[in-house]
């Protein structure tokens, strides 16, 4: 089996056990002078979610308000099924209305590992997402809808493994060159941040990350969160 189906086996396997919690986490209820945020992304986002553990929860816990979770593992921008779509494995359909003061989103990772399998991805199919500039594209279209709104967007990088091999090593350039463009679409906006993750994991250290050093542990996603919430918090 090659690596990329093993991967999509893997997002899929996730899909099926994946639950979408209106709030995140329990706990005391939410402090009305802390901020509504929506969540919005795939599964560096979503897993941990059946133990209350993933990136939403943790968000709640560290801001102490309402945090509408809705990020599902798998999801993408290019996804052209429209039932699923719909209901979420489109990232923009995750979207719901609300007086969001925040809305915390990643994304674009499934379409470049299985649109073009990291190494063979073309500067045309990461312009789809995002362009050098940070001007257009799929996730610049996204975040100024989300804007419009009158949410500040705060836009989350992807973890690596430094010093550890894993199944999406081959993903490593890429990622940072659309880190790099998603750095340059924050700096259009100041009502939009993006929160890199490509440092936070510490060499060599494998308690970030669960089996398959993919996605995060329950540790990855409170440290994800703990990120998150010091950039909103400013």
């Amino acid at each position: 089996m090659s690596l990329i189906r093993l991967t999509a086996l893997l997002g899929l396997l996730l899909t099926l056990t994946a639950c979408v919690a209106p709030e995140a986490g329990p706990g005391a209820p939410p402090d009305p002078g802390a901020p509504k945020v929506l969540v919005m992304g795939d599964s560096m986002f979503s897993v941990n979610a059946l133990a209350g553990q993933n990136v939403a929860a943790g968000l709640r816990a560290e801001l102490g308000g309402s945090v509408t979770d809705q990020a599902l593992p798998g999801a993408r921008f290019f996804y052209y099924l429209p039932i699923s779509g719909a209901a979420g494995l489109r990232i923009p359909a995750q979207y719901r209305k609300g007086d969001w003061d925040w809305v915390v989103v990643n994304g674009g990772g499934n379409d470049i590992l299985f649109g073009c399998g990291c190494t063979r991805c073309d500067k045309g199919y990461l312009d789809r997402l995002i362009t050098r500039d940070g001007a257009r594209g799929a996730i610049p279209k996204l975040v100024a809808s989300l804007r419009a709104g009158g949410a500040r967007v705060a836009w989350a990088g992807y973890l690596r493994t430094p010093g550890v091999r894993s199944p999406i090593e081959d993903c490593n350039a890429i990622g940072d060159e659309f880190d790099r463009r998603l750095g340059a679409m924050a700096a259009r906006d100041p009502g939009v941040i993006f929160v890199p993750m490509a440092d936070l994991v510490p060499e060599g250290d494998l308690s970030f990350h669960g089996l398959d050093r993919v996605h995060p542990s329950a540790k990855g996603s409170r440290a994800i969160a703990r990120r998150l919430a010091a950039a909103i918090r400013g």
